[in-house]
């Protein structure tokens, strides 16, 4: 719980779509998440609908007739992090990351292979130089697979693998553009 407000947990993450439709499709279709609320914005401004993703929260679309598109590397990673891209614009959504079981991980990739859907391999996210493993350990924290929906906006189903938080988790100081290094 957080001293100054109280803080219980994310009501809603809004992205914005070029198609409602495809984006219906994906989100409840391909990834089971019910449509819970539609709202058809005034003035013909376009739509917003809400998708439950578990836990009491939900993820939400915008569509704007008359958005511009998306720009990779720009508004997203170009591709997906086992890939070599992570990059994308300050203000910009990097990816939205989803709480699956640990013991489900390897089954959901597959699911969504199954689907169609281009998954990238399963990581084991650890301290390591490169904060990945080839096989889980005990120094694994989070396992998981990253996708993209229809407006390449990248997914992750992310599973603890152990509680955060714990001593040595938060050791590193926040840097700034002047820290860069080459």
């Amino acid at each position: 719980m957080n001293g100054e407000f109280e803080l219980r947990g994310v009501n809603h993450v809004a992205l914005v779509c070029s198609d409602m439709k495809q984006t219906v499709a994906f989100y409840s279709g391909v990834l089971g998440m019910p449509l819970i609320k539609t709202i058809e914005l005034p003035m013909g401004w376009g739509q917003h609908f809400f998708f439950d993703c578990g836990g009491g929260n939900a993820l939400a679309f915008f569509w704007f007739p008359d958005a511009p598109d998306g720009v990779p590397g720009v508004s997203a990673p170009k591709n997906l992090p086992d890939r070599g891209e992570l990059l994308s614009a300050v203000g910009s959504m990097n990816h939205i990351a989803f709480d699956v079981p640990p013991e489900k991980i390897e089954e959901y990739r597959e699911r969504l292979i199954a689907k169609g859907i281009d998954v990238g391999v399963l990581l084991n996210h650890d301290d390591s130089e490169f904060g990945v493993a080839p096989e889980p350990h005990d120094g694994v924290f989070v396992r998981s697979i990253y996708f993209k929906d229809p407006d390449g906006i990248l997914v992750e189903f992310a599973a603890w693998t152990r509680p955060v938080g714990q001593p040595g988790d938060v050791r590193h100081e926040p840097r700034t553009a002047a820290d860069r290094t080459v």
